[in-house]
């Protein structure tokens, strides 16, 4: 019986290692000497990237293109976008901001001054933004921030935007 437990626990001991030494890469030996094998032909040598390990030539490179008026395919269905403040760019004259375009969430009205959230960014009066919509840029500015509505103007168009509430 003690002959047992010892054979079952040298196994035991010494299986991690034979799996371990089953594990290790096998060294292959080329069949021929470096000096043998066949040499490139300059035009290959330059017409590869030096960091190419690929062994074939990519004919066909996969590209996505997408008109930027189109909806996005990657947008969840029934999403709409909603106008977003550009940092800047080209006014276009083109076309008239509708007031849906706007999301007014807060306003401040302190001694220091009239403040409103609008689409996310913090407003006061006198600032004047760019808004885009689709690739279109509109100058906008804050005329008037009342309690519960803002007054945006948009060359000597106003445009009323309410106060959002839940």
């Amino acid at each position: 019986m003690n002959k047992f437990l010892y054979l079952l626990c040298v196994l035991t001991l010494a299986a991690p290692v034979w799996l371990v030494a089953d594990d290790k890469p096998v060294q292959v030996r080329p069949k021929h000497a470096p000096a043998q094998q066949a040499s490139p032909a300059p035009e290959e040598i330059k017409s590869k990237p030096a960091d190419e390990t690929t062994p074939f030539a990519i004919k066909n490179k996969s590209s996505f293109n997408v008109d930027p008026a189109a909806r996005s395919p990657f947008w969840p269905i029934g999403f709409k976008p909603t106008a977003r403040v550009a940092a800047g760019g080209v006014d276009s004259d083109q076309g008239e901001v509708p007031p849906g375009a706007f999301l007014l969430s807060s306003i401040t009205i302190d001694e220091r001054g009239h403040f409103a959230i609008i689409n996310g960014k913090t407003m006061r009066e006198g600032q004047t933004f760019g808004l885009q919509i689709g690739t279109q840029i509109y100058q906008v500015s804050v005329k008037r921030i009342e309690d519960g509505k803002v007054v945006l103007g948009r060359h000597d168009i106003e445009i009323v935007v309410p106060l959002r509430r839940k």
